[in-house]
């Protein structure tokens, strides 16, 4: 069973837990036919052997069966920290959710699932594991820890995200990625989910999101759109009325009218926004609400591969 396959039959389900841990153990069944067949062992008690290491903790029985050799792995062994930046301002509740649609359908959900779908995988690889969230304020930090309660408190915090009523929060992304980054004392991995709509000073913006990189950070950034109308603008051509979410404007226009110059200046965007994280070594991701978590889960295991 595939990983969406699996979502759809557990969609029923509202708890962020048991999706996300769905979602793992699909994962990690379908890479044993994938590229990455071989590192499924790493996931709960075991470690990949480094020639030079200690031979003391091999696990023979464990090399009899995969000729490879992994050294068992205890508790308080932590061999990566990863800080988890959501943007939760008022442009990532869109699309606005049908009744009895899953929540991961916009995207905050989606960001809200890939994260716990994430700290899942840290915590089978006892890893330690953050959390900031921002809008137009700082609204919620924590600092990178591998403990069960930190982790049951981390998972009620991204729970209260999909469940809270949305309010009209703008967003200040340059400022708070600044303010996070001063945070970061010790070398960690930090991913950000965010869509990237962020009025004003383009430089600015990308001047916050190289800062993230001081004190040798690794960067993911997973750009989360909805492709079919943010990115393609795939509206009929009636006569609508367009919100901006986050500052209340309206405009009233037939959406053929502006297609043509809204994708040119959309792809114009994103264009720039991959090459300036390609300049500063940042890992740039665009996600599409909707899509499967392979492409965040391969994304993650790859950066932490070339870590170090």
């Amino acid at each position: 069973m595939n990983i969406e396959s699996q979502i759809k039959t557990i969609s029923s389900f509202q708890h962020l837990e048991l999706l996300a841990n769905q979602v793992v153990e699909g994962f990690i069944s379908g890479m044993h036919k994938s590229p990455f067949h071989g590192f499924s062992a790493e996931f709960a008690e075991h470690k990949v052997y480094n020639a030079g290491e200690s031979t003391k903790h091999i696990d023979w029985k464990l090399f009899a069966k995969t000729d490879r050799l992994y050294t068992k792995r205890y508790e308080e062994e932590t061999n990566l920290r990863c800080h988890l930046i959501i943007d939760n301002s008022s442009s990532m509740y869109y699309p606005k959710l049908k009744t009895n649609e899953p929540f991961y359908n916009n995207k905050i959900g989606f960001s809200v699932l890939a994260s716990a779908v994430l700290m899942n995988l840290l915590k089978k690889q006892r890893d330690a594991v953050g959390l900031s969230v921002y809008s137009d304020k700082y609204e919620y930090y924590a600092p990178e820890k591998g403990s069960d309660r930190h982790h049951r408190m981390l998972l009620n915090q991204l729970e209260n995200l999909i469940d809270n009523k949305v309010e009209t929060k703008n967003t200040d992304t340059i400022t708070f990625l600044h303010q996070i980054a001063e945070k970061m004392h010790r070398r960690s991995m930090i991913i950000l989910f965010t869509d990237m709509f962020q009025s004003g000073n383009e430089e600015a913006l990308f001047n916050a999101l190289q800062h993230l990189k001081h004190n040798k950070h690794k960067v993911v950034l997973f750009h989360v759109i909805d492709s079919k109308t943010e990115l393609n603008f795939d509206f009929d051509n009636a006569p609508r009325k367009f919100i901006d979410l986050e500052t209340g404007e309206e405009v009233n226009i037939f959406a053929d009218n502006v297609k043509t110059e809204y994708e040119k200046q959309v792809e114009s965007y994103f264009k720039k926004l991959a090459l300036t994280c390609a300049q500063n070594k940042i890992r740039y991701v665009p996600v599409n609400v909707g899509e499967n978590f392979e492409k965040i889960l391969t994304t993650y295991l790859v950066e932490k591969q070339l870590f170090g």
